[in-house]
């Protein structure tokens, strides 16, 4: 019978204490922490739903090694002269140490799931200041993914779940002035432009009716720069090169763009307007995104790339190969992917980056190919920056970097693809705007992709 939650605590050994030791440089080197003596670091698991076998089997196996750990039970208490920075993920987010220990614990029982929930536990010993102290937690707790925990043991760890209650309407949206618009566009901290908004308006109104909060949230969600690629699609109409040591590069490359759109969109040049690029906008508009992909282009009106596979399901830029097996030539796909999460990386470090590298291999792997091997291109201001200039509304880019890297290299590490290029830039403009890009390279026979489209009466399954 599965009994009351428990609480196991554990410690690493002195000599193998190595993240208390890289904690306690960064918080004495970086930080300026000086006083700072000593720092513990404990792992807190909170489990429910196994019985008291499991239990005693599961605390020496699963949640420490007791050649390295030393393990605690039900109590841990703070030491004397101790200050305690307890830090725990916000409700909803992804705990992976949590995740990774209920599903470990699953397998040891072959029954349904545990619940665990995780808290680390940070320790500070020394002539530390309450100023210090503050500056100390607020570098390890990142309010958009994390918060600080409470000591209490909870009666249950499952999540109260209540009935949703009906989404309102924003009153008397169709007829807001736009001061009444960019009001509400304030109030609710939106990303989106007030001419977005405006748009969002018409468009409702058009409908007849009044958008709900949701619908105004989720189109400011998805008309985000990282979902919709808002810069790169943004047309270019006053383009100015300024002098430097990049100008003549930069002036020669517009020059061959521009050639190349005449040759491209049939000499409609930048001031025609026929038909309409990729990009959903007229030919006749210049985007960043319509100069990326402008060689590509005129490489495919001249007749070069016929080994391109073109389908509707466009999920990774996929090439047709001969490939030798076992003495046999047969026909393969070869895809390559990228990823951006700039924003997300610069928000959320570890999250971000290791999700970047995840959806560079979702694209390809939804296209039946095996991923074989990934590269990481990030860009960074300097992270030796004192945490003192910090950017207003930014994270450390020490932080971020070392976060970022920890978690590119966890995702590709645990589903085993190995990154043969890493490269980080390194200038003061990454601090405005992070660049974190992820790439890989897979492959799959060409029979096994399927290319179909949807048809009225398919059938989707909702797990």
């Amino acid at each position: 019978m599965a009994e009351r939650v428990r609480r196991i605590f554990v410690e690493k050994k002195a000599a193998y204490a190595v993240e208390a030791g890289f904690l306690l440089k960064e918080f004495r080197e970086f930080l300026g922490v000086e006083g700072l003596e000593e720092v513990r670091v404990i792992h807190r698991y909170d489990i429910e739903g196994i019985t008291k076998e499991v239990y005693e089997k599961a605390k020496k196996t699963i949640f420490a090694e007791l050649p390295v750990d030393v393990l605690y039970e039900e109590e841990f208490p703070i030491p004397e002269n101790y200050h305690l920075v307890a830090i725990e993920s916000l409700p909803g987010q992804y705990d992976q140490r949590a995740d990774m220990a209920g599903q470990t614990l699953q397998l040891l029982t072959g029954g349904k799931r545990p619940e665990v929930r995780y808290a680390k536990l940070v320790l500070l010993a020394g002539d530390i200041s309450r100023e210090e102290y503050l500056k100390i937690k607020s570098y390890c707790i990142n309010p958009l993914e994390s918060r600080e925990a409470s000591l209490d043991i909870p009666a249950t760890l499952k999540l109260e779940e209540r009935y949703p209650e009906d989404v309102n309407s924003i009153e008397n949206f169709n007829e807001m002035t736009p001061e009444e618009l960019e009001t509400v566009h304030n109030e609710l901290g939106l990303a989106m432009s007030l001419e977005d908004l405006l748009f969002i308006q018409t468009y409702f109104q058009g409908e007849k009716r009044n958008p709900t909060l949701t619908e105004i949230r989720v189109l400011d969600t998805y008309w985000s720069d990282h979902c919709r690629h808002t810069t790169f699609l943004t047309e270019l109409v006053d383009i100015e090169i300024r002098d430097g040591f990049y100008s003549p590069v930069l002036e020669k490359v517009y020059e061959r763009y521009l050639e190349s759109r005449d040759y491209v969109y049939g000499g409609g040049g930048k001031n025609s307007d026929k038909g309409q690029n990729d990009t959903g906008k007229p030919s006749s508009c210049v985007t960043l995104m319509d100069l990326a992909t402008i060689g590509m282009k005129e490489l495919k009106k001249k007749g070069l790339l016929d080994d391109l596979d073109e389908s509707e399901e466009i999920n990774a830029c996929s090439i047709k190969i001969k490939v030798e097996v076992d003495g046999k030539e047969e026909d393969w796909l070869l895809m390559f992917k990228n990823e951006t999460h700039n924003h997300p990386t610069e928000m959320e470090p570890f999250g971000g980056a290791a999700t970047c590298l995840g959806g560079a291999i979702r694209d390809p792997l939804s296209g039946r190919a095996y991923v074989y091997q990934a590269m990481r291109v990030s860009g960074s201001g300097d992270p030796r920056t004192p945490i003192e200039k910090t950017m207003e509304g930014k994270l450390p880019q020490r932080k971020i970097s070392t976060g970022a890297a920890l978690g590119y290299s966890t995702y590709g590490n645990q589903i085993g693809i190995a990154a043969g290029q890493v490269a980080e830039i390194y200038h003061d403009n990454f601090q405005a705007k992070r660049l974190e890009c992820g790439a890989v390279i897979a492959a799959a026979p060409a029979e096994n992709v399927v290319r179909k489209s949807p048809e009225p009466g398919d059938l989707v399954i909702l797990l």
